[in-house]
């Protein structure tokens, strides 16, 4: 399948509402926020031919079929690389549709992330019930030295950060109270009605350095879906206008399971995949009006700047300063609160964002004169994806 610039677009969202407690399982709020999907676009469910699960197995196939009533399904697929996945699902479902396996292909994801097993929640079980990349590597090397969650493995990658490039911690803080502010803007937002000030930041404690509790994402229940179609048949809709996809590219680091034995311990897969997306979409980074940013820890949003090609290494605390990521600044960051302050359901909630921004329909967080937007991802030890979306 050879991808073609625009060949596909996206022409509907779903969101469910995202909370901290549900009697609703994770299958059941993927499936809702399908439906919704389905809804917005104006199509009939049964008609979807494809269906895409970002991460995760609590829902299959099947499910989908009967919930829908799906008719006829061509294409279905499980990405599975943590955080990069619902990007890099939303690149294989524009392969799919512009190489015409399938018409209409839900990308979806989400779950219990707060009422199931929660990473925040000291539950020594963690370390054997959570399928993490390179099994043996963490039962045999990290797990015997209590590194069992995700703030301590990229603390590694931050400290090393810090130290090779004398970065100034005041960034991680910017980019804290910049999706906070955002989130208030946002009625979907769980820290919607919550303020955020320097002296709270300041005062958060470090649970692992050089991480602050508030520099570490939200855990939320909660699902979104897009549905992607040929961009023909799209302009053929006329309940909203298409969100094109112009590109997207996925990249990984090298070793990618081996975080603490890298050749370089800064390696990350959006370095790769970034070049590539800007040159299938025939952009520069300058072209883009704002960035939803797959933000797991702040800091990581700054690394990403970095790879991107925004800022040179260890410049992005000097990028993010005097309101250049806040709206009206030069590129928006993470708009709907994000997986900070918005709700964290491996990211799809970024692409619904991207989508409300291209239609110009994101209320009080229109960033004005939106044409093209980048979206990315940031999975497992540094899986990067990357989608370029336009209207």
């Amino acid at each position: 399948m050879s991808y073609k610039t625009d060949a596909a677009a996206i022409v509907g969202v779903g969101e469910t509402e995202y909370v901290r407690g549900t009697e609703k399982t994770g299958r059941q709020l993927i499936l809702e926020s399908a439906l919704a999907a389905c809804v917005d676009a104006g199509v009939e469910p049964e008609s979807v031919d494809g269906v895409i699960m970002a991460a995760g197995n609590m829902i299959t196939n099947e499910d989908f079929i009967a919930a829908l009533g799906i008719r006829d399904l061509k294409f279905h697929s499980h990405i599975k690389i943590g955080g990069a996945s619902s990007v890099a699902g939303l690149i294989v479902a524009a392969h799919i549709v512009a190489s015409g396996m399938a018409s209409k292909v839900l990308v979806t994801a989400g779950g219990n992330s707060y009422s199931g097993l929660r990473l925040g929640s000291g539950d020594p079980s963690l370390s054997k019930s959570i399928a993490w990349p390179g099994k043996d590597i963490r039962t045999n090397l990290e797990y015997p030295y209590g590194m069992v969650v995700p703030m301590q493995w990229y603390s590694l990658h931050a400290n090393r950060w810090f130290y090779e490039t004398k970065a100034d911690p005041k960034g991680m803080e910017i980019v804290s109270l910049t999706t906070r502010k955002h989130a208030h803007l946002n009625k979907k937002a769980y820290f919607r009605n919550k303020t955020l000030t320097s002296a709270d930041y300041t005062s958060s404690p470090f649970l692992v350095k050089p991480f602050r509790l508030l520099d570490i994402c939200l855990e939320t229940d909660g699902a979104a879906a897009v549905l992607v179609m040929n961009s023909k048949e799209a302009k053929r809709l006329r309940k909203h206008s298409p969100v094109f996809i112009a590109g997207g590219a996925e990249g990984h680091p090298d070793s990618p399971d081996d975080l603490s034995n890298r050749d370089s311990i800064l390696s990350m897969g959006i370095t790769k995949a970034a070049p590539r997306a800007f040159e299938i979409a025939g952009i520069t980074k300058d072209e883009v009006d704002f960035a939803q940013i797959y933000d797991c820890f702040t800091f990581i949003v700054l690394r990403q700047l970095e790879e991107m090609g925004f800022c040179a290494l260890g410049e992005s605390p000097e990028f993010v300063k005097d309101g250049r990521i806040e709206l009206g600044g030069q590129l928006p960051i993470n708009t709907h609160g994000g997986l900070l302050s918005q709700a964290h359901i491996t990211g799809m909630n970024h692409v619904v964002e991207a989508v409300h921004q291209l239609r110009g329909d994101a209320g009080k967080a229109q960033v004005e004169d939106a044409r093209i937007g980048v979206v990315t991802g940031y999975g497992d030890f540094g899986d990067g994806s990357i989608a370029i979306l336009h209207n």
